[in-house]
């Protein structure tokens, strides 16, 4: 069971209208690193998650990225204005205008629909755990390059709420797979010494390579 309540998870403001900006932001609403792929993807790997304290980490975070969608959601309500004018976008989506009548659409900063094939999930907790990780450290490299292009203070105000929020999710998910580091495909079971061997397949190697001996044989990095 899900509840709605009626306040955003932090205060959302910006200084004056801006709709080309309000079109880069797009991506974290429909893109393929955005919050709605992260509150499906973490959401949909819960299923099948046995372990009660993970699985509620999961539902948590997934309903916490639900409303990050709707705090951008609403940023760029504000950042649109009251009027719909493509003319005031001359790059990336302007479906919100011509479409949508300002109403923040399910897309990227291109225009291109979201997708459920951004959603990663493999039912093995290890495997969904890293993915996990990588998702949320590819999130807040959109989230900094975002903050660059902009100069409204009230819209960084958010953008640096999101991305702190972003590196605590990494965090919680980085704890949990040190839980279970050692379970699913993580397993050290069936494995020869292949496994834990480099090949260099670069001549000539840096000479300090911790992967690669003098004599360019293979390295062993247990």
């Amino acid at each position: 069971m899900f509840k709605h309540e009626k306040m955003l998870f932090h205060p959302v403001q910006v200084e004056r209208p801006n709709p080309q900006y309000a079109a880069l932001l797009h991506e974290q609403v429909g893109g393929c690193n955005g919050e709605l792929k992260a509150a499906m993807q973490y959401m949909s790997q819960s299923f099948r998650i046995k372990d009660p304290e993970i699985k509620d980490l999961f539902l948590d975070i997934a309903a916490e990225e639900l409303s990050h969608l709707e705090m951008v959601s609403q940023t760029i309500n504000l950042l649109n204005g009251h009027d719909v004018d493509a003319a005031k976008v001359p790059a990336g989506e302007i479906q919100t205008h011509v479409v949508l009548g300002l109403n923040p659409g399910l897309m990227n900063a291109s225009g291109y629909s979201w997708t459920a094939d951004y959603v990663s999930v493999t039912g093995d907790l290890c495997a969904d755990l890293l993915s996990n990780i990588a998702s949320e450290q590819r999130a807040k490299v959109v989230y900094e390059y975002l903050y660059r292009q902009i100069e409204d203070k009230k819209v960084r105000e958010t953008i640096d709420f999101l991305l702190n929020r972003e590196e605590a999710h990494n965090a919680m998910f980085r704890e949990a797979f040190n839980k279970v580091q050692n379970t699913g495909s993580n397993r050290d079971f069936g494995t020869t010494k292949a496994a834990k061997m480099y090949f260099s397949m670069s001549e000539p190697s840096p000479q300090d390579s911790r992967f690669t001996n003098i004599d360019g044989k293979p390295v062993s990095f247990e």
